[in-house]
């Protein structure tokens, strides 16, 4: 089995698919997925405030919730070009969904490990993370996230 878990963006869409082809055994099987976040209201809307404010040209400034339907169609593409391979077969999409409750500590820890605020300088980093931590205290404390996991995947002839 090949897998790539939310890092397929990373690579060359021209080298991707005949690379994996080219170290999987027929019938091994090729998985890329990701996970969807959903932030209650809430935190979504405090989180996007504060991107707007710290950083007013990021694109996570738009909402604090990630567009599944973006995600989906690009998920889609990943299949697509899984299939038009001609080396795998039975591609499919998968899709599960599932929440996970976090106090605020525990999403206050993961929250700068997501790609929109890896590359922000300290304070920016804080000042968002200070928002996101007063709407979780507002909540009481902790949240449920909902997560939506997309998955392309193939077997290889």
């Amino acid at each position: 089995m090949v897998t790539a878990a939310q890092s397929w963006h990373w690579v060359d869409p021209a080298i991707g698919v005949p690379k994996a082809a080219d170290v999987l055994r027929p019938g091994g099987r090729l998985a890329i997925f990701g996970h969807v976040f959903e932030p209650p209201e809430p935190i979504a809307e405090a989180t996007a405030e504060a991107y707007r404010r710290v950083v007013p040209d990021s694109p996570f400034g738009a909402q604090g919730r990630r567009p599944l339907e973006l995600y989906q169609a690009g998920y889609a593409r990943v299949a697509e070009s899984i299939g038009d391979s001609g080396v795998f077969e039975g591609v499919e999409q998968w899709r599960f969904t599932w929440s996970r409750s976090y106090t605020r500590e525990e999403w206050l820890a993961l929250l700068p490990t997501t790609g929109g605020l890896t590359r922000l300088s300290p304070e920016q980093r804080s000042e968002i993370l200070e928002s996101a931590g007063a709407a979780i205290d507002a909540l009481g404390g902790s949240l449920t996230m909902e997560y939506v996991t997309l998955v392309a995947t193939g077997l290889r002839m």
